[in-house]
């Protein structure tokens, strides 16, 4: 969870809660290598941070919250089967009782998922624009244990991750002090794990730390009783029907999980409908229209970035033309703090709208390539000035060491 999420439980007076009693800071990526090395790389200069909150508990709250409203009524085990969305009708199946419901609302809002039934029936009319993409790799959920006097086994104010190019694995610590372990692979890699010594040995090349921290018989028993999951992205467009109905969250805009911004995408859609309903009196004719036009542009950049950050999690972390990048932006962004944000900062700790996270990243981009260039020609001009005097020494020693010595590497890893 970061800032997107916290402001819409800000709204609802839960974000001190969640945050505070049950949220884990986590400060930094730590990396595992193949070697068992591992190393840390701060997601902030400032040492801000993302939080590993429990799904159940988060539900759990958010529910409760809820029924402190006397017009909320919470039904569970209720399938929506059709709905009228232009007249705000809706025929409910009981999955308990097998009876079905008639229901009639001014206002339809549909959260149901990436498999919503809500922009199903949004998709049998006219001018709706739909678009999914299943990627080619799955994950599975594991699970390291807590240790034997109950601490965790690794260092908790991390998200760590074992990027192996192609594939990786993360895991994010709980209030247990147990880890949730995910593994992202190509479906073809799951299925060649057929055998306990296949799946071993797979884990001892590639996460030989792991294979301890998960026992090898746990590993074993999880790994088998589970299966690969897919991942999809959604995009559509609109998200509206007149002033009846509405579709929110993933039902809206379903991205792969490598952002982390999921959830905190759904929670601010909930906090800039609540903007738009205050900014044009709770008139639905405008607000639901507004909302398309404002929200839909930023939904379908982060479904972008979502994907983007997968290549930068299983590969890029270890590359070092992507660290050298990152400390240009750290050192930009000290000198320009007003001006230069680097793209993780923008989209995880700033309510900069997401296209905008893009638009100036591309800026960002042409900006950097054009100093790589002065760069080298200011290191060839600083080089000769020191040996002038002795204050122009002084003074170029920190200018050289930034930018002559940052551009160099940068225009030695790009030619490699």
């Amino acid at each position: 969870m970061s800032i997107r999420g916290r402001a819409g439980l800000k709204t609802m007076g839960l974000e001190d809660k969640i945050i505070k009693n049950h949220g884990i800071p986590m400060v930094a990526r730590m990396i595992h290598n193949k070697d068992n090395t591992i190393k840390s790389i701060q997601y902030n200069k400032d040492g801000k941070c993302i939080y590993s909150v429990g799904r159940r508990y988060l539900n759990e709250e958010l529910l409760t919250k809820a029924e402190e409203f006397p017009n909320v009524h919470v039904h569970f085990c209720h399938k929506l089967l059709t709905a009228d969305l232009t007249k705000g009708t809706m025929i409910f199946l009981n999955t308990k009782t097998k009876e079905e419901l008639h229901v009639e609302a001014d206002l339809l809002i549909g959260c149901d998922g990436a498999y919503s039934s809500m922009r199903k029936e949004m998709m049998k009319r006219p001018h709706f624009n739909y678009s999914q993409q299943y990627i080619p790799h799955g994950y599975m959920e594991l699970c390291i244990p807590a240790t034997p006097d109950n601490e965790f086994a690794m260092p908790p104010n991390y998200l760590h991750i074992w990027p192996r190019g192609k594939y990786m694995m993360i895991a994010l610590p709980n209030q247990d002090k147990s880890w949730t372990v995910t593994l992202f692979m190509p479906f073809e890699i799951f299925d060649e794990l057929t055998t306990p010594e296949i799946l071993l040995d797979f884990f001892k090349e590639n996460y030989p730390d792991a294979v301890d921290l998960i026992g090898r018989d746990k590993l074993v028993r999880d790994f088998f009783a589970n299966k690969a999951l897919p991942m999809i992205s959604v995009k559509c467009s609109p998200y509206h029907i007149g002033s009846t109905s509405l579709i929110m969250g993933d039902a809206a805009h379903a991205m792969v999980p490598f952002y982390g911004q999921g959830m905190n995408c759904g929670m601010e859609d909930c906090v800039v409908f609540d903007e738009l309903l205050e900014l044009y009196n709770d008139d639905l004719s405008q607000v639901l229209p507004a909302y398309t036009k404002q929200r839909n542009p930023d939904a379908e950049a982060i479904v972008d970035l979502a994907m983007y950050n997968y290549i930068v999690m299983r590969d890029l972390v270890n590359s070092k033309l992507f660290l050298l990048r990152k400390k240009w932006d750290d050192l930009l962004s000290s000198l320009f703090p007003r001006t230069w944000t680097p793209l993780y900062t923008m989209v995880t700790f700033t309510r900069v709208r997401y296209h905008l996270c893009i638009a100036n990243k591309e800026w960002q981009d042409r900006v950097v390539n054009k100093i790589v260039k002065i760069g080298g020609i200011l290191g060839i001009g600083l080089g000769i000035l020191l040996t002038q005097t002795q204050a122009v020494h002084q003074l170029s020693c920190t200018i050289y060491h930034h930018i002559s010595g940052l551009a160099s590497k940068t225009l030695a890893l790009a030619t490699q």
